[in-house]
């Protein structure tokens, strides 16, 4: 099997390379290249079947990303809610530690637009050590998610020097790591890395597909890999338009996830980042297709539909609404459309 590194050395970084494996005007996507950097690996060159596909959509620049009036470089407010650069603290028992400034792939979508693959995202020694320490000083954090860029693209050694470091902090308790790597680099997971990795148990992942055919025979494997080793994972979708905004994509996507012993955990509403605009939704889509899944798919299958507050706000689920009334009896609508009665006992709190 190729190194992982050596894929990720033969990336195309500009339209023109793209060209060379697809028919299409490459000079109309220069200008958004050299606004919002492009990397495809050939493991994901490979998953594109066709000029704006679902994967080509999610990879490869759009002009349009430039014409965004509507949303904002940092949408969830993370450089206001940064103590110490590189982490941000929104909720009172978690931080999110941003250890890695590139991906295997830059996602068109992705929340952190602004700032990985450019300089505005510069991560130090300095800044990783200034973080540590207000986690060690910050007792109320419970919990630390690592994030980036990608936290899989350090290497094993790195991760494993990070991870000791933090398992060393006594009140934290928990560690989740969010990556795409499973979905667009899978052979980065390896059995050495598994190995680093289940040294730091209560350990979690949170990985990322949004379309059915990203589960190749190399996602199940690298999902595999970290299954067996112990690692609980989770999967958080993001809504695309164009993408998977139907339930008949995401009925096939979610099922395909726990065949492969990964939980969908969240389907996100877009944030609002500059340059994404083209991808969002409309609320009520999102809503309208959770309607279509809940109960006609395994509960372990359905993710809580979800909006990352503007602002730094915090996470907002946005679910169905089957009430009906309440009173001595709850009414209510069940999947199928038919009503429904619980009696209620004692009084509305």
């Amino acid at each position: 099997m190729t190194h992982w590194k050596e894929i990720l050395q033969k990336s195309i970084t500009r339209p023109a390379e793209l060209a060379r494996h697809f028919d299409f005007d490459c000079s109309a996507l220069e200008a958004a290249n050299a606004s919002f950097p492009m990397r495809i690996n050939p493991y994901y060159l490979g998953l594109i079947q066709s000029v704006n596909d679902p994967l080509w959509k999610q990879a490869v620049p759009d002009p349009v990303e430039l014409s965004d009036s509507v949303c904002i470089p940092d949408p969830l407010d993370e450089e206001n809610l940064s103590p110490v650069p590189n982490l941000v603290h929104k909720y009172p028992d978690r931080v999110l530690l941003l250890v890695a400034s590139e991906c295997a792939m830059y996602c068109r979508f992705c929340t952190r637009k602004r700032k990985v693959a450019s300089d505005d995202m510069v991560i130090t020694e300095d800044h990783i050590e200034r973080a540590l320490d207000y986690i060690r000083k910050t007792t109320t954090v419970r919990e630390v998610l690592i994030s980036g860029g990608d936290p899989l693209m350090l290497s094993d050694t790195r991760l494993d020097s990070l991870l000791t470091r933090l398992r060393q902090i006594p009140t934290v308790e928990v560690i989740r790591i969010g990556t795409r790597i499973p979905c667009t680099l899978p052979m980065r997971i390896t059995k050495d890395l598994v190995n680093v990795l289940k040294k730091h148990h209560p350990l979690y992942i949170n990985t990322h597909f949004n379309h059915p055919r990203e589960l190749s025979p190399e996602a199940v494997r690298a999902c595999s890999l970290l299954a067996d080793g112990g690692i609980p994972l989770g999967c958080q979708t993001v809504l695309l338009k164009g993408v998977n905004d139907n339930a008949k994509v995401l009925k096939e996507l979610f099922l395909g996830l726990l065949r492969m012993r990964v939980k969908p955990y969240y389907l996100f509403q877009g944030d609002l980042t500059r340059g994404t605009n083209h991808f969002r939704t409309h609320s009520s889509s999102g809503v309208k297709i959770m309607r279509q899944l809940i109960g006609t798919i395994s509960g372990m299958a359905i993710p809580t539909f979800a909006l990352d507050a503007p602002g730094g706000k915090g996470k907002i689920p946005l679910t169905p609404d089957y009430i009906s009334s309440r009173g001595p009896d709850l009414t209510f609508h069940n999947y199928r459309g038919e009503r429904c009665s619980y009696p209620e006992n004692g009084d509305a709190l």
